[in-house]
């Protein structure tokens, strides 16, 4: 019968103990809000299920997904805690958005009765927040049509509007005035229901940009997703929220062999050797999310040395230049992102090298590397 080995080529590892430290860096920012962690995309990559656990043990206790589908996925790994579904719900998935106790973002008019449809009848009035359109152009209802549909009897029994919430469309910019302009949509809706008597629990506009930047946009709730993984959008945002990166992704060197000038390696022959050179196999490609993109681009880490990515990324192995490297072996551990000696590469560097962001790069590690989560310190938790 086969056994398979816990030897794991590549993995990545999320430290616990970082997470708790960007989160006490964004309760330090916004010290009066609520925090509404986001983990949706499988909490950027690090793995949805862990990382929501481990910030229920920090005492969190909201979440916010993208989807119906991975908000049922917590409910199913045990998670109570109210979960906001902020992505663009259709409403044939209400029945199930309901049935699991998930709480909707609505932002369109029509959608308010479509929910309220599915709320059994005598049942306590179900939570939602609606979502208003102020400059991200995407989903939203007009500021002018929220007096109206607040108004309305489907507020007053089926429905509970416990939030308020708006998206940022430009928080990381340096010209603060687009962001600006929002927020004072966002104010100007917030007055007009105030003047009506109504105060809601939940008001939220600030993502992990704009809890750095903006402190107007820091209201009852904050909704740090980025931050909470260890980056930021600009470099004076990073050293000002002093958040660490909570992943490490790693391989090892699975092969070895020399080639000579003139001598090629990998597809389509996009590097050829000008000089007696020492090749490395590592055992990971793009369909582990490793992009070929980062083909004769990226650098990876062996023996706390950045090396060279040569020739184009395949689809399960990747080839590095390790020449330059004394020692290296069969085995030795290759860094992705993560730190070796007093070198370190972060998903910012391998998205500059695709010109694309470090969300994008966290997200894409695919579902076959498996990841291993350190414990929370038991000073951290609550």
């Amino acid at each position: 019968m086969y056994t398979p080995s816990h030897f794991l080529p590549t993995s990545v590892s999320v430290d616990l103990s970082a997470l708790a430290h960007n989160l006490a860096q964004v309760r330090r920012l916004a010290p009066h809000s609520e925090v509404l962690a986001v983990v949706k995309a499988n909490a950027y990559g690090h793995g949805a299920v862990e990382v929501t656990r481990a910030l229920q043990r920090l005492a969190v206790h909201r979440f916010g997904v993208a989807t119906v589908e991975e908000g049922i996925a917590l409910r199913q790994a045990g998670i109570h805690e109210a979960i906001l579904v902020m992505g663009a719900t259709v409403p044939a998935q209400f029945q199930d958005l309901a049935a699991h106790q998930l709480t909707p973002v609505l932002f369109r008019a029509d959608m308010v009765q479509a929910f309220a449809d599915k709320i059994p009848s005598g049942a306590k009035p179900y939570p939602v927040h609606v979502k208003i359109e102020t400059g991200m152009g995407r989903l939203g209802l007009s500021p002018e049509q929220l007096p109206h549909l607040i108004a309305g009897s489907t507020f007053q029994t089926v429905l509970h509007l416990e939030g308020l919430m708006t998206h940022l469309a430009d928080a990381d910019n340096e010209d603060a005035r687009h962001t600006e302009a929002q927020l004072a949509r966002f104010q100007q809706s917030l007055e007009s229901l105030r003047q009506r008597g109504l105060v809601l629990p939940l008001v939220h506009a600030a993502n992990s940009a704009a809890i750095v930047k903006y402190p107007a946009s820091r209201y009852s709730l904050v909704r740090p997703g980025i931050m909470l993984y260890g980056y930021q959008t600009t470099d004076e945002m990073t050293s000002t929220s002093q958040v660490r990166p909570i992943l490490t992704w790693r391989t090892i060197v699975a092969h070895l062999h020399n080639i000579q000038p003139g001598h090629s390696v990998s597809y389509n022959r996009t590097f050829v050797a000008s000089r007696p050179s020492r090749i490395a196999v590592l055992p990971i490609g793009y369909a582990d999310g490793y992009n070929r993109l980062l083909s004769n681009r990226g650098e990876v880490l062996i023996g706390g040395r950045r090396v060279p990515v040569i020739g184009r990324v395949c689809m399960d192995m990747t080839l590095v230049d390790v020449t330059d490297v004394p020692g290296v072996d069969i085995g030795h551990e290759a860094i992705l992102i993560g730190q070796q000696g007093q070198e370190r590469i972060t998903a910012a560097d391998l998205a500059s090298w695709q010109q694309t962001i470090p969300y994008e790069i966290l997200c894409a590690i695919g579902p076959r590397v498996p990841r291993q989560h350190s414990p929370l310190p038991a000073s951290t938790t609550s």
